[in-house]
Parts: structure tokens; C-alpha cells; sequence
């Protein structure tokens, strides 16, 4: 890739489209008012409070990432979307019971003006919700023509200059590639005669890239993950990530395991269970659904500890994942896991870990810094995928030819290097040697 001779700077309104106007978008939503009308920090954001540094540890020059890098000013972001209840923002938010009576009561104004754009929604894709406030077609592709409608008439009565499209909505039944995503002229036939292969976040991606609009995948779905789409998006110019939120127990995961491997620890088993009570873990109770999440929770630990490298070590690991659909929990998730290790001689070792964490509390902010760092590599001419994001990823979108990385560190180096590269500064190495010369 090329580095760009100029990034475009971010002039006027950032549109933010989010299918799915649930626990995750209200969130998101109602936290970027209160921080930018000084109610709220921004914890949790690298693009708010991260920092990045620039030259040698002795020179302490350490400018925060909104001061380094071109990003789009909060004030600057208006949101839309879809959803399949009639709910404004406000409601949905009230619904979801993440946020405090007390926070909701001072962004009630702003979330009552967000009103859902009617849903392409398809039961036989996410079976435990029945949509009441959908869009009506005789095929997939007329659905997502609607789409495309849908995104002009946002950003011109929006008035923006700029938009993005992130996926917030449910996750959806487990579909493998077929031939159908090979080719766009492939994918718009067999959305014409309404392939079972083809999900409804499959039409938002596909009318969003071909409207120029970048698009980040949120859910653990296939999405844009298929050939087709990735075509599209090097032939639109448009940049796109993906998938699955790395939020809570993932997040302990691509911590834990580089530790282990680092130190040449081995592993007999992982054994991790999940507790939770809101829309996701509805749609979860699903089996097809689950397996969908299943698959991107469980190839993390093969990918960082790359078994066929270390078979004394990693050659024959016990990995299991659950996901119980618990209602009293609500949006509160109980991550828990049991880690079964052993060092020196082979001596046996376990090491336990019960992470009670909020689930969109820990995605909202993904997603803040996901819409800008994609505004910022659109305007940079950034297209197709966009591995530096892989930081915020379970399952992060890689060229077919590459095994994804999910070391959370050697993610965060990356992103940090790129950002460094787009500014014309010099990487950090962490070799550390000249200090000592």
C-alpha cells in the first residue's frame, strides 16, 4: 500500500448508519452526547484518551491520538440507522437497561430524536426475534435497493459529507461460503432469486460499499467476509472491517494466551462460560446463532499459540465455550473461565478467571473508535480490508492468504505503526539497542 500523499481533511458532518438500534448503538449514541456536552468521560476509547509515541522514549513526546491524526471531531457526528421495532433511540436505550435512569434522563432529548429506519429482517436468519417494523420486497435484492435509498436520503437530509456504517444488530445462523459470494455479478443473482446464503447483513454491506460508504462488522456474521464484497470494495474505493466485537472474555483471552506462549507455558485445557440476559444472549440461545459466535470465540487460542509450532505444548488443548441465555443478568454478562496449565516437568497448574463485566459498556466504545479510524483511512484512500483494525476484532478480516492475528499487543503495535506511517513518522521498533550503544 502506498502511503498517501495527503489525507483529506474531515470537513463537515460524519453520518454514522448502525443496523441494529439495540443495547450496543443507544449506548454508543447516548455516551457520545454526554462526553461531548462535558457530562461523561470517553473511557475506554483509544481515539479520546490514547496516546502515541513518537521518536525515542528520551525525547517524551507523547501527543494524544485525536491531536496526532486527522479524526472527525465528536461534535461533528449524526447518527441513524435501522431497526425491526418502531422504538426511537430513547425507548430502545430505556429498554436495554444499560444506562442509569439518571443518564438516560439527560440525553433523552437528543435519543428521542433518533428515529429507526425500517429493518431488513428475515426470522430464518435470527429465529428467537419476530421483526414488527420491517421492510417488505419480492427479493433480496429489491431489500437492498431500499437500503441503498435509505443511505441517500440519510446523509441528505442529515447533511453530511461523510458517512459510515457500522453492524450492531443480533448475530445470525451459521453460513459457510458458498459459490454465491464468490463474485458481486454472482451475489446480486443470487440475491435477485433469493439465495438462503445471503443474510440480511449481507444487504447492508453490499449497499453499503456500493453506495461508497465504508462498513465495519460488529456481529461474528460472514457479512463482508466473502470475496465478493472484498471485490466491491477495492472496486468502490471503500474501506471495510470486520468481525465480532472483541469486548469481554475474548478480550482476557488475546491477553492471557500471548503471555503463556511468551513464556513457553503449556496448556491442556480452556474451559469458558458465558452468563447473560439481553437481546444478544436471546439470539444466542439459538443453536444456529451460537454457532456462528462459537466459531469466532474458539480461533483465537489456535491462531496465537500456533499448536503446529508447538505440538509438546499446544498439540492437544481441551477448548470449550458456552453461552447461557440468563434473563436477570440483562446487559451485566458473566464471562467465566477455567484454564488448566503446566510448566516446568510438566507440573500441573490452573489459573481462574470470572469477569463480570457490562457487555455494551465495553462495546460502545469499539465502536466510537471503529466509524472514525474508518472515516480517517476512507479519507486517506484507504479500500478493502483493513487489518490495522484488528485490535477491536474476535475474529479479525485478513487477506485469504494470511492467518489472522489476535495477540492483542502485536495488534495494538500494528495499529499504532500505521497511524505513525499515515503521519510520516518514524515506526517504533522496541528494539530498544541504540540507548545502550
Amino acid at each position: 500500500m502506498e502511503k498517501p500523499a495527503k489525507i483529506a481533511p474531515p470537513k463537515g458532518k460524519l453520518g454514522i448508519l448502525l443496523p441494529g438500534m439495540g443495547a450496543v448503538s443507544t449506548t454508543f449514541m447516548a455516551g457520545v452526547e454526554l462526553v461531548r456536552t462535558g457530562k461523561a468521560q470517553p473511557v475506554g476509547s483509544l481515539t479520546q484518551l490514547g496516546t502515541i509515541r513518537l521518536g525515542k522514549r528520551t525525547d517524551n513526546n507523547s501527543p494524544r491520538i485525536k491531536k496526532f491524526v486527522p479524526l472527525a471531531d465528536l461534535n461533528d457526528l449524526v447518527f441513524g440507522g435501522w431497526d425491526l421495532f418502531k422504538d426511537n433511540a430513547y425507548q430502545a436505550a430505556s429498554n436495554a437497561g444499560v444506562l442509569s435512569n439518571e443518564d438516560l434522563k439527560k440525553v433523552k432529548p437528543f435519543l428521542s430524536k433518533i428515529k429507526p429506519m425500517k429493518a431488513a429482517f428475515d426470522k430464518e436468519y435470527v429465529k428467537k426475534l419476530d421483526g414488527t417494523y420491517v421492510k417488505k420486497a419480492k427479493n433480496k435484492y429489491e431489500l437492498a435497493l431500499q437500503i441503498k435509498e435509505d443511505i441517500a436520503n440519510f446523509k441528505k437530509t442529515s447533511r453530511a459529507t461523510r458517512l459510515i456504517m457500522c453492524w450492531c444488530a443480533s448475530t445470525e445462523v451459521f453460513i459457510r461460503p458458498e459459490e454465491v459470494h464468490s463474485t458481486p455479478e454472482k451475489f446480486v443473482e443470487g440475491m435477485k432469486n433469493n439465495h438462503p446464503a445471503i443474510a440480511p447483513s449481507m444487504l447492508y454491506a453490499w449497499a453499503s460499499v456500493t453506495s461508497g460508504v465504508p462498513f465495519a462488522n460488529g456481529a461474528p456474521n460472514l457479512t463482508v467476509d466473502i470475496p465478493a464484497m472484498q471485490k466491491l470494495a477495492l472496486e468502490h474505493n471503500v474501506a471495510v472491517c470486520g468481525k465480532d466485537f472483541k469486548t469481554g472474555q475474548t478480550l482476557i483471552k488475546t491477553v492471557l494466551a500471548p503471555a503463556f506462549k511468551a513464556r513457553m507455558l503449556g496448556l491442556d485445557g480452556w474451559y469458558s462460560t458465558n452468563i447473560l440476559g439481553n437481546r444478544d444472549g436471546e439470539v444466542l440461545d439459538d443453536p444456529g446463532s451460537f454457532k456462528t459466535k462459537e466459531e469466532s470465540k474458539l480461533g483465537a487460542l489456535e491462531y496465537i499459540l500456533q499448536p503446529q509450532l508447538y505440538p509438546e505444548l499446544y498439540g492437544k488443548i481441551h477448548h470449550k465455550v458456552r453461552i447461557n441465555y440468563y434473563p436477570p443478568r440483562g446487559d451485566n454478562k458473566e464471562g467465566w473461565d477455567n484454564i488448566d496449565i503446566f510448566g516446568w516437568l510438566n507440573y500441573k497448574m490452573q489459573i481462574k478467571v470470572d469477569f463480570l463485566c457490562r457487555d455494551s459498556i465495553l462495546a460502545a466504545p469499539i465502536v466510537l473508535d471503529l466509524v472514525l479510524f474508518l472515516d480517517l483511512a476512507q479519507r486517506a484512500g484507504f479500500r478493502g480490508i483493513q487489518e490495522w483494525l484488528s485490535f477491536y476484532f474476535k475474529s479479525p478480516m485478513t487477506s485469504p492468504e494470511l492467518y489472522p492475528e489476535h495477540d492483542l499487543f502485536i495488534q495494538s503495535m500494528k495499529l499504532k505503526n500505521t497511524l505513525r506511517w499515515l503521519m510520516g513518522e518514524e515506526l517504533i521498533t522496541h528494539l530498544g539497542q541504540e540507548y545502550y550503544d
